[in-house]
This record gives C-alpha cells, structure tokens and sequence, in this order.
C-alpha cells in the first residue's frame, strides 16, 4: 500500500475502513477514486476482491480474483480467492481443481489445505479430505482447526471422524 502515491493511497485506506465497517458501497466508491493506472496494483484488487465478496457479487469476485493470479502467479492468494468464489457459486470442482494444483506449490498453506478438504468433502472424495484435514491440524495445532471443521457445514459428513482426532 505504501507505493501508490498520494492520495491514492488514502482512497484505499478509506475503502479499507468502510469495508471494515460493513459499508461495501462506501468501500467501493472510495476504490473508484483511484486513478485509473492504479487500478491493477495488487492492494487496489486485493480490495477490489473482498468488497465483491462483502457484496455476494462472487461472478465479479472470481474475475478479479484470476487478474490477480495473472498478474502473480507466484502469489498463493489469487488462487486461492478464485477457489473461494467458485465456491460460493456452487461451482466446487472448479475450485477444487484450481487450488489443488497449488499444495505441491505452497506445501505449507494451512487455509488452502483447510479449503481443499471442505471442496473434497462436498464431491465425495471423503477420503482425500480426510487426508487434507490431517495436514491442516499438524501445520496449524488441533485445537482451534478441529473446533472450526466441526462446525463447517461443508465438513459435515466428515464430523464423526474429525471428533476421533
């Protein structure tokens, strides 16, 4: 954020604190008064991004999401946000096959492994999400990953096996 210059970078942090508000629209108008040839900076579509998903605007998330993956396909991030939105759009196998390929990659990512077993457990591959839940609890300690895939609805019909763990 620091290297956009003034004042766009304060038309971000406005935006970042009308979001943190819940005031998506605010958010929104605050980023369109950024000049345009800062419209692709990375902080500029992170932004861009969530307030798309505080919008329930998840065709528009899933856009911006794959220009950042573009603009750096060495950042786990735009992977990771265009899965989330596939997601949401009920489209978990395309989720699921843009965030696998990402585990060889970003091998110690506990929210995309955590991720990968809610998308494997929805189509079926109950097995595999088994595996991925067992990843995320040794990179992140049981504790707080265990009580929050128990309350997962995408984990559900895992939860008797996660409560032996």
């Amino acid at each position: 954020m620091n290297d956009l210059p003034h004042p766009d970078h304060q038309h971000l942090e406005a935006a970042e604190g009308w979001l943190g508000l819940g005031s998506w629209r605010e958010a929104s108008e605050e980023l369109e008064q950024i000049q345009p040839q800062f419209h692709a900076h990375p902080s500029v579509l992170e932004l861009r991004y969530k307030i798309h998903a505080a919008a329930n605007r998840w065709e528009a998330a899933v856009a911006v999401a794959n220009e950042v993956r573009q603009l750096l396909p060495d950042q786990l991030w735009g992977y990771f946000y265009t899965a989330f939105a596939l997601h949401e759009l009920k489209r978990t196998q395309e989720a699921y096959d843009t965030l696998q390929p990402m585990v060889e990659k970003f091998p110690k990512a506990q929210l995309m492994r955590y991720n990968l077993a809610c998308y494997a457990c929805q189509l079926g591959k109950l097995e595999e999400a088994m595996h991925d839940i067992k990843q995320t609890l040794a990179l992140a300690g049981k504790k707080d990953i265990r009580q929050l895939a128990l309350e997962d609805p995408d984990l559900k019909p895992l939860w008797e096996r996660i409560r032996e763990l």
